[in-house]
Formats: C-alpha cells, sequence, structure tokens
C-alpha cells in the first residue's frame, strides 16, 4: 500500500505525463472566480478570485471590481476574511459583508457595513455565534436592514457551533428511520435554519437589534422542516421581500419520508413573524400535478410576486422543471404554471425590472442557455434562446434592462459578459482564457461536436469532440472515450475542474464526450428514458458513438482508445467491461461506480434507485432490473485493464462498490490499480489529492494508448 504524501505530491509535479497546453497542475492552480455581482445602479461589480499554490499548499482569495462602464478590472481587496458581500444601505456603494471570523475567535462570524470605495472604514455591527453564511439583505423604509443567513441548528431552535458544542462520552450513533447519512456526513438532529435579522440605524451607524430569529425549525411531522436543503441547498433555497417583510424558503415535504421522496414545498412567513406563523404556498394539491422537488423561489423586484420551479414526479430527481408564478400573498396565491409545455428544465431564475419577463437558463443541446420567458407565457410559449455556448454560474439583471451573465466554456474558466434582451451581447468583460496563463492558447477551435444516430432513440444524438493542442487531422490521435455521470445529466460547453476534458485531450488524445440516452437538454422523453435501461439504451447508444467515430473520423485512433467515466460513467465502465465494448478499449478507468446493482441500497437516496430500478428491492430474480443489469453477471469475460478509484467518504456509492470491483479484477488477473481517498466524497476537490488523481489515471492510460514509453502502468 502507499500513502498519499508530499513526495508524492511533490514527484507528481515533477513528473506529469506529457501535457503540452494545459496541465494538470495549470488547471488545478489557476484562478477560479466568482459569480460578478453588480452595485444597485449598475456602475461596477465585483467578484472573488481564488488562486492556489502547490508550493506553499494554499489557497488565497481576493476580490476583484469590475468597472461596467470601461471594463477595467482591478483588485478590490486582498483580505480573505470577506467572504460574502452584499450591496445595501443608503447609496449604491453601501455594503453588508461577512467577516468569516469574529473577535470572540469561537466558530461565529462578524457583519460589517462599509462604502465600496472606502472599504478601510468599515465598522462593525454585528458578532454573531455561528458559522453563518449565505447572506441576504434589503434596506427598509424606515433605514434599517433586514437581513437573512443560514446555519445549522439545534431541535431547540438556537444555532449550532461545532467550536462551542460539547464533546459527548460516547460517538455512538442510533437510527430509527431510513435517512442515515447523505452524501459525506452521517445526518445528526442539528439541520440548517434560516435566520433573521435586523440592523437598526440610528444616527448614520447600525447596531443589531435583539437576536436573530429561526423561522424554520421545530416545523415538524414524518420529518423536520430544514432549510437550506441538505447536500447542496444555499442561499437559493431563501428569499427576502425588496421592502423587507416577507421571507420565503424552501424545504423537504415535512409529510414524507426523506430518502423516498423528493417532494418539497415552499413557505411563507412575515419577517417579524416566527416558524408557527409560517405557511406553505405549494403543498401537495394545490396545484394539480405538482408533487416533487421545488427550487429557486424569488421575489419579483417589487416584492408582489415570487417565481419557482417545481417539478411533478414525487420521487424522482431529474424531472422536468415547471416554471410558476404567485402572488406574495398567502390568502390570494393565484398560482400559474408558465410556459408549462417548454420542453426544458430550467434551473435559474431572475426577473426583469418591470417583472413581466422571467429570464431562465436551461440545459439546450449541450449548453445550458439562457431564455426570457413572459411571465404570462400561454402553455404551448417556445423561449428562443439569448446566450448560445457555456453554461452560466450566474446572471443579473442590471437598471439597464441589459443581463450581466458570468459563465464559463470547455475553453474559459470564467467569461463575464452582457447581453440584452434581444441577444445582442452588449459587452465582453472577461474571459479567462486571454488572462490566465494556465489557459492561455484555449479557444472555441478545440472544439466541435456531431451528431449520430442509434437504435434507442428516434432523434440523433450529440457527442462532443475536444482536440489536443496543435491538432492536425493530418496526424492520428488516440481515442479517450468519456461518459458522464447522473444517469440524467449531460456534458455540456462548461469548464470543469474534475473532469476537464481539455486536460484530458492534451495529453495527447481527441476526447470524445457523447450525450447518449439520459442526459439533458434534447427533451424530458430523453432524460426519462434511461429508467429500467441503464443497461441496453444508453450502451447501445455508446457503442454507436464508437462506431461513428472509428468510420467517420480518421484522425481519431480507436485500436488505442482507453475510456473512462465517473458515478453512472464508472457504473458504464463496469458494464462496458463485461461486453463487446469493453474489447475495443485498451484501459478503463472507474472513479466511484457501482459493480454490484443488487447493492444498490446501500446507497442514501432511495428516490433515485426506487425510480431508475423501477421500483422497491424485492428479491432478485431474472426480471428484476437490480438482477438484469448487474455488471457482476459477466464477470468471466473481464479482461480489459482497469483503473479504480473510490473514495471513503462517498455515502452515495459507498467504498466498497470499488473494493469489490478491483478485488475481482485482481482474482481474475487483469491488470488493475486502486486509489482511494480517505478524505474524498463522491467528488475528489481538494487540489493535491486532485493532482494525484490525474497524475495516476494519466500515467496508466497513457501506458495503455501507447502515449507514454513507461515499462509499466504501475
Amino acid at each position: 500500500m502507499k500513502s498519499i504524501s508530499q513526495a508524492i505530491i511533490t514527484a507528481a509535479l515533477a513528473a506529469l505525463p506529457l501535457a503540452t497546453a494545459i496541465t494538470p497542475e495549470g488547471m488545478l492552480a489557476a484562478p477560479r472566480r466568482g459569480v460578478a455581482t453588480a452595485n444597485p445602479s449598475g456602475e461596477f461589480a465585483i467578484y472573488t478570485s481564488t488562486n492556489y499554490s502547490f508550493e506553499d499548499q494554499e489557497a488565497t482569495t481576493s476580490w476583484e471590481l469590475l468597472n461596467l462602464t470601461t471594463g477595467d478590472i482591478s483588485t478590490w481587496t486582498a483580505d480573505s476574511n470577506i467572504s460574502e458581500v452584499v450591496f445595501v444601505g443608503p447609496s449604491n456603494t453601501s455594503i453588508l459583508y461577512i467577516n468569516a471570523t469574529n473577535e470572540e475567535g469561537d466558530g461565529g462570524i462578524s457583519l460589517y457595513t462599509a462604502d465600496a470605495a472606502h472599504l478601510a472604514s468599515a465598522s462593525l455591527v454585528a458578532s454573531l455565534p455561528a458559522p453563518f453564511s449565505g447572506l441576504k439583505a434589503v434596506a427598509t423604509k424606515s433605514g434599517d436592514i433586514h437581513f437573512l443567513v443560514y446555519a445549522p441548528a439545534y431541535p431547540n431552535g438556537t444555532a449550532y457551533n461545532e467550536d462551542l458544542a460539547e464533546t459527548p462520552a460516547s460517538n455512538a450513533r442510533i437510527y430509527t428511520d431510513i435517512y442515515v447519512r447523505h452524501w459525506d456526513t452521517y445526518l445528526t438532529p442539528e439541520r440548517n435554519a434560516v435566520f433573521g435579522g435586523v440592523l437598526k440605524r440610528s444616527a448614520g451607524s447600525y447596531s443589531l437589534a435583539g437576536e436573530p430569529t429561526n423561522y424554520v425549525t421545530g416545523k415538524c411531522n414524518a420529518t423536520c422542516a430544514e432549510s437550506p436543503v441538505q447536500p447542496f441547498g444555499g442561499s437559493g433555497d431563501y428569499d427576502i421581500s425588496p421592502d423587507g417583510s416577507q421571507v420565503i424558503f424552501l424545504t423537504k415535504n415535512i409529510d414524507l419520508p426523506l430518502a423516498n421522496f423528493t417532494s418539497s414545498q415552499i413557505y411563507w412567513v412575515p419577517f417579524s413573524g416566527s416558524v408557527n406563523e409560517s405557511v406553505p404556498i405549494n403543498p401537495i394539491g394545490a396545484t394539480p400535478g405538482a408533487e416533487g422537488a421545488s427550487a429557486s423561489p424569488t421575489f419579483s423586484k417589487d416584492g408582489s410576486k415570487i417565481a419557482y420551479f417545481q417539478m411533478n414526479g414525487i420521487y424522482y430527481e431529474s424531472d422536468r422543471n415547471i416554471i410558476y408564478v404567485a402572488n406574495a400573498d398567502p390568502s390570494n396565491l393565484n398560482i400559474t404554471r408558465v410556459a408549462s409545455d417548454w420542453d426544458r428544465s430550467p434551473d435559474v431564475l431572475a426577473w426583469s425590472n418591470d417583472g413581466r419577463t422571467l429570464y431562465v437558463a436551461a440545459p439546450d443541446l449541450g449548453r445550458e442557455r439562457v431564455f426570457p420567458v413572459p411571465v404570462d407565457a400561454a402553455a404551448d410559449y417556445k423561449p428562443t434562446n439569448i446566450t448560445d455556448e457555456g453554461v452560466p454560474a450566474g446572471m443579473q439583471v442590471l437598471p439597464n434592462n441589459q443581463i450581466l451573465v458570468s459563465d464559463s466554456k470547455i475553453w474559459s474558466s470564467r467569461d463575464i459578459y452582457t447581453v440584452n434582451s434581444d441577444g445582442k451581447v452588449t459587452n465582453v468583460y472577461f474571459q479567462a482564457n486571454l488572462v490566465d496563463p494556465a489557459l492561455s492558447g484555449l479557444s472555441p477551435k478545440d472544439v466541435s461536436e456531431f451528431y449520430f444516430s442509434s437504435n434507442s432513440t428516434e432523434i440523433d444524438l450529440q457527442s462532443w469532440i475536444i482536440y489536443p493542442s496543435d491538432f492536425s487531422e493530418q496526424k492520428t490521435y488516440p481515442l479517450c472515450f468519456l461518459v458522464h455521470g447522473g444517469p440524467q445529466g449531460g456534458f455540456y460547453n462548461s469548464w470543469s475542474t474534475r473532469w476537464n476534458y481539455k486536460v484530458w485531450a492534451d495529453q495527447g488524445y481527441v476526447v470524445i464526450a457523447p450525450n447518449p440516452t439520459a442526459s439533458s437538454g434534447w427533451g424530458q422523453n430523453l432524460t426519462d428514458a434511461v429508467s429500467t435501461h441503464w443497461g441496453d439504451y444508453p450502451y447501445w447508444d455508446l457503442v454507436n458513438a464508437w462506431d461513428y467515430v472509428d468510420t467517420s473520423l480518421p484522425y481519431v485512433d480507436t485500436a488505442r482508445g482507453v475510456a473512462a467515466g465517473a458515478s453512472f460513467g464508472g457504473y458504464m465502465m463496469n458494464w462496458i467491461q463485461g461486453h463487446p465494448l469493453g474489447r475495443r478499449f485498451n484501459a478503463l478507468v472507474t472513479h466511484d461506480g457501482v459493480t454490484n446493482s443488487l447493492a444498490d441500497y446501500a446507497t442514501e437516496e432511495l428516490w433515485f434507485i426506487n425510480h431508475d430500478q423501477g421500483g422497491i428491492f424485492t428479491s432478485p430474480n431474472e426480471t428484476s432490473t437490480y438482477y438484469r443489469w448487474n455488471p457482476i453477471l459477466y464477470y468471466e469475460n473481464w479482461a480489459t485493464p482497469h483503473f479504480v478509484v473510490h473514495s471513503d467518504m462517498d455515502y452515495r456509492l459507498p467504498v466498497s462498490e470499488g473494493l469489490m470491483l478491483f478485488n475481482m479484477l485482481q482474482v481474475k488477473g487483469v491488470p488493475s490499480k486502486f486509489l482511494n481517498f480517505p478524505d474524498e466524497t463522491h467528488w475528489v476537490l481538494d487540489r493535491a489529492n486532485s493532482l494525484v488523481w490525474h497524475t495516476e489515471i494519466f500515467k496508466w492510460i497513457n501506458y495503455y494508448s501507447g502515449l507514454s514509453n513507461a515499462n509499466s502502468p504501475y
């Protein structure tokens, strides 16, 4: 057994194999920029920029200021303790910000007010004794500031602070229902809650008035309310009205078991009220058919309306999001569907200034595009996109009605630009590939796409092609064939620090990244079709994609091909290993994939497995999808060299799946290697760990594809 040490990391830095344009180290250390947030007058915007040094093993964050008139960018502050900033107060440059530490040093945070142009004169206005985050704030008519933050809370409603919590004599856990752990955490009685506080203004300064109010904790039935919803919920799960008088938040449905259903509801509560005064906006039955997960509750800019998304399916996490608009009045909600027949699933929204239009972003043909949708759009309305390439990380409607977009693309980790409601790009402020040395030379020419037919569907399916640096059609390059996770999801024109297509391509491959059955952005039917069909429809699609590449792209050397995938993509590597497609690759890579589908109930979100396998687990037999699509049924065919990655804190797919795969490969004598991270989850996020991940995988595939001159893949 080898342990991951600084020596291994140093060796990885010294011997990264064959990268020529963008290296793993360069990609991982390159600046990671946040979403640009404009001040109320639209004169300037600020965003974070985080850099990493492998030498120092340290990340540092600064804030950049973008002048939206001149396009000039300068450092606003290098104070990395400023974690969140909201524009609020008496002027267009007034801000409220969170300092990630407090003077007490007890694990809490501090709130400061300041003028963005004079940050050095910031004033401490509150010290909160818990690790609050997710700041939202508005100014009231009286000049006070009403703000929202969230933190875990004890069942009694007080905020939880791990630094101040008593250490129990025993760390035993006891559970009596089936939501024991989620993603990377064992569930405890402490759950997220939204808190509201008041900063009173007097003589030009602010002070905290009383204790913040918990609007969430204590609303219980089959389970108890939680907002934001773990593990990925954040400030997008709640909102405060522009006048500061109302709060909305979403929580999983308290009337249903957490592990079995996706259903969630949005609650309304007066800012001055409490959890006892909260009322559901969209309980089951309020809108026919709307029973599934809700998302993105957002007040209109005049506070009169609430927009949100909701799915129909009560245990299907990838059902189509439908747009809803309600009155911000619990006595007269008048909920309406907006463009309800639109065959796309939007997941980001922003109100226009006049409240007549919603700008939404939705997966569309391998991109995530922004669409304006009239609030009164009929069911058959078909929105037209106003952005094309890229995937937005955020968007904001400016006072001049232009939309400030922060997105990424395969060739750029962050682009910032404005576009008008007709789709005209009015200003391009920033493109990371033109600024960051590690991304130098990356451009749209690195990418193309093709469509191919398959026997699983009547529509043609899409695939991305990503070329290595200095690509020439007169040369040949080994194939790197990637399969995405989900399975509902897709490969999009976006940057990734986990599976970066260009980093793989610049090892010397042509990367093929197909979007088979289950992919999102080509209509809900394609997404839904994978249910109960994990082992046939997507597999057929991948075979047809490979056939297209083999017959139509002469610069791709399929005889030297390798394949890799994570999550469902990892499952598909294990499935491919036992089927004819597996013999067409020289090496496979499985990252956190299913090996034995009869063990699917070791996961946490049972709604997912129940939906995709067509029902709850029963005694396995040949008619059961749990049995039919099990990779180990084809163990006798396993032969292709196989690299296995699985981390201990992956509770979605337990590490036993990776261990079983590796053990079976070893016993059968198939060349194989196992990489384990004790502190990583379903994703490898630590940069040092990620560098080892890239180095070890590339060492493996480059050996078997013939790109390296190594004597061994080990």
